[in-house]
């Protein structure tokens, strides 16, 4: 279903155009994280833990800047991730205002046990879609996702 907005013709093909790739992402997202319950993990958990293994210890401010939340979300976030031991908060010795985040041996052992089951379900999502029409709308979101700072 499109916008029921009156509006001219570009105002209405934007407006549908934004409500279809909402409503995509919103069930490819869904489908595709539906196993993180299994785990009792949110999204946003999952990616702490995947940043964290693939790009190793990471300060609170890269972690949120890398999963595309606020500092004040990843605070709770990183919080819960403790309290299971799946990660940890280390300070710096020279400078004890700089934390780190790390993987606890228990967050290690979880992502990587559930990583290659993640990867695969993106591949059979991705796969509803031709080698072309993935790369063409690879390069469509960039450049969508890059329009502020084209503008600026």
């Amino acid at each position: 279903m499109g916008t029921h907005y009156n509006g001219t013709e570009e105002e209405i093909r934007a407006l549908d155009l934004y409500i279809k790739l909402t409503r995509a992402a919103d069930a490819v997202n869904g489908r595709i994280n539906r196993h993180l319950t299994d785990e009792n993990l949110t999204i946003s958990q999952f990616g702490v833990l995947e940043a964290l293994y693939h790009l190793g210890p990471l300060h609170q401010h890269e972690l949120a800047e890398k999963i595309l939340k606020s500092t004040g979300n990843m605070t709770l976030v990183i919080d819960n991730l403790v309290k299971r031991d799946l990660v940890e908060r280390c300070r710096d010795e020279q400078d004890r205002r700089y934390v780190t985040v790390h993987l606890t041996a228990n967050g290690r052992d979880l992502i990587a046990r559930m990583f290659p089951a993640h990867v695969a379900t993106v591949v059979a999502e991705m796969a509803a879609l031709s080698v072309a029409e993935q790369e063409q709308l690879a390069a469509l979101c960039r450049r969508l996702g890059l329009q502020e700072a084209a503008e600026s």
